[in-house]
Order: C-alpha cells, then sequence, then structure tokens
C-alpha cells in the first residue's frame, strides 16, 4: 500500500478555524483510504496538542521527518496561505515526489508507483 501525506492549514484565528480545517482534513484523508491508500494526516495526528510547552515548529519538523518517508503528498485546497503546508510541499519537490492537488484527486489513481 502506498502512503499518502496529507498537507493544508492546520492553524486559524480561531478554535473554531482550527476545527473547520481539522475536520475538512478528515474528510478528504477518509477519502484517500476509501480509494486504498494510507494516509497519514497531521491535522489528526496531533489535533489540539499545541501549547506554550511545545512550539509549532516542533511539530512541523516532526511532520517533515514523516513526510520524507511517504510515497506522495496532496496538497488541500488553500494550502498556499499556510506557512508550514507550503514548507511540506518545498520538501516534496526537493525529494522529487509525486505531488497532487486536491481537486485533482483521481490522478493518485494514475501514478506509476517505483
Amino acid at each position: 500500500m502506498k502512503i499518502v501525506y496529507l498537507a493544508g492549514a492546520y492553524r486559524n484565528r480561531d478554535m473554531n478555524g482550527v476545527w473547520d480545517n481539522i475536520m475538512k482534513a478528515r474528510t478528504v484523508a477518509r477519502q484517500l483510504w476509501v480509494m486504498g491508500f494510507v494516509v497519514i494526516c497531521p491535522h489528526t495526528n496531533t489535533i489540539f496538542m499545541d501549547g506554550e510547552d511545545i512550539p509549532p515548529e516542533v511539530f512541523l519538523e516532526g511532520d517533515l521527518e514523516i513526510l520524507r518517508r511517504c510515497d506522495a503528498i496532496l496538497m488541500l485546497d488553500g494550502f498556499e496561505h499556510s506557512q508550514g503546508a507550503v514548507q511540506e510541499w518545498e520538501l516534496a519537490k526537493e525529494l522529487d515526489m509525486p505531488v497532487i492537488y486536491q481537486g485533482d484527486i483521481v490522478a493518485l489513481m494514475n501514478l506509476k508507483w517505483e
């Protein structure tokens, strides 16, 4: 099974916005599982774990390490407004990893996996 990393905005001005971002990612993650992929969804992996004792950079560095072990990345709509998701996108490009955008999710099924 191929592992797909899901990248998109997590943080927001308020907790309702964070919750909305988590639920959007969860919906797409579930769709990918139905399609037969193993999914890494950072939004649900560290849900509401942020706080003063753990700086946001710790989570991003961990997410980037997880991304290095994945087969492809799927970028959620609006990812370009998220500093962390942009860094994940840049790393995927550096790794020459397949990058798929949410609007073209079925393209995952057509990838030629090594």
